[in-house]
């Protein structure tokens, strides 16, 4: 069974992404894939930050025999193990990721101040005896 190392179009009209595969030869561009390897994202105005990959996969792949088509290995020597660009891409990512902005912390209403408590009252003094009378008994 050969393999190639290529992409794998998803996305929509006008705004195209693709999967970085490892597929068998004989499959169609968008069929069925032996593993995912990282993606590409032509859309991403950073250069650097277009293409992520996962090298340690990609140079195992590499290393049973499997060929990456012409774009991906362009990809593989700038941004694989070892990669011309490795550098530049984690400082776009590190970029891309300060500046991206983040979601607001949810609100939490500030707590309902407690109701006053009524003040205590004194403990009632001991009944004393009634006058003249004695405890009866």
């Amino acid at each position: 069974m050969g393999v190639r190392i290529r992409m794998k179009k998803l996305g929509r009209n006008k705004r195209p992404f693709f999967r970085i595969c490892a597929m068998d030869v004989r499959r169609p561009r968008d069929g069925k894939v032996i593993e995912e390897l990282g993606i590409y994202d032509p859309l991403v105005k950073d250069t650097d930050a277009r293409a992520i990959l996962k090298g340690e996969r990609i140079a195992y792949w590499l290393s049973v025999g499997a060929l990456p088509s012409d774009k991906v290995a362009v990809l593989i020597k700038k941004y694989g193990q070892g990669g011309t660009r490795v550098a530049e891409q984690q400082a776009a990512l590190e970029r891309i990721k300060s500046t991206r902005p983040q979601a607001p912390a949810p609100y939490i209403p500030p707590p309902k101040p407690a109701a006053p408590e009524p003040p205590a009252e004194a403990p009632a003094a001991e009944a004393a005896p009634a006058e003249g009378g004695e405890a009866a008994g």
